[in-house]
């Protein structure tokens, strides 16, 4: 093997191997997404974080700290999520269905078009929230409904109102 068939070979291996600009622009602005799907993560603090497509399903979230994070489109189905705290976090997009939020605050929350089917929604706390084309069952409504006030500082969309109550 000549030195230019070594050469054009490496060259051919770096190329192959080395990340396009175009994904490394792409991961800049949208970094691969996180999996924590099974993981024990109860008390864990992700206060703050940038956890867009995040997967959390079939995790233990119970006392978990998501106040304020930024979650467009993450996953948490069939997670355990009792007294998580969820204070003005963006969910808009997110897939709650078939969790336990028994007592998890939502307090000035964005829940723009999540899904909560199947979800234990006793005693959240949801003042502020706003739950707009939301997809919830009617009793989950009743319930939320029971306890609904405030407006949305982010979206200035009233609690009530996001819900449907009458």
């Amino acid at each position: 093997m000549n030195w230019r068939h070594l050469a054009a070979t490496v060259l051919a291996l770096l190329l192959l191997f080395m990340p396009s600009p175009a994904l490394a622009q792409a991961y800049k602005y949208y970094p691969p997404p996180l999996s924590y799907s099974n993981a024990q993560l109860s008390g864990k603090d992700f206060s703050g974080q940038f956890l867009r497509t995040a997967e959390f399903s079939n995790a233990d979230l119970q006392f978990t700290n998501f106040s304020n994070v930024q979650a467009e489109g993450a996953i948490f189905s069939l997670s355990m999520m009792k007294d998580a705290n969820f204070h003005g976090a963006d969910l808009t997009n997110s897939m709650l269905e078939w969790t336990n939020l028994t007592n998890a605050d939502f307090t000035d929350a964005v829940l723009v078009e999540a899904l909560f089917l199947g979800a234990n929604v006793k005693n959240m706390k949801i003042t502020g929230a706003d739950f707009t084309d939301a997809i919830l069952d009617g009793d989950q409504i009743n319930k939320l409904c029971k306890n609904a006030s405030g407006v949305n500082s982010k979206t200035g969309v009233d609690t009530r109102e996001s819900l449907g109550c009458t």
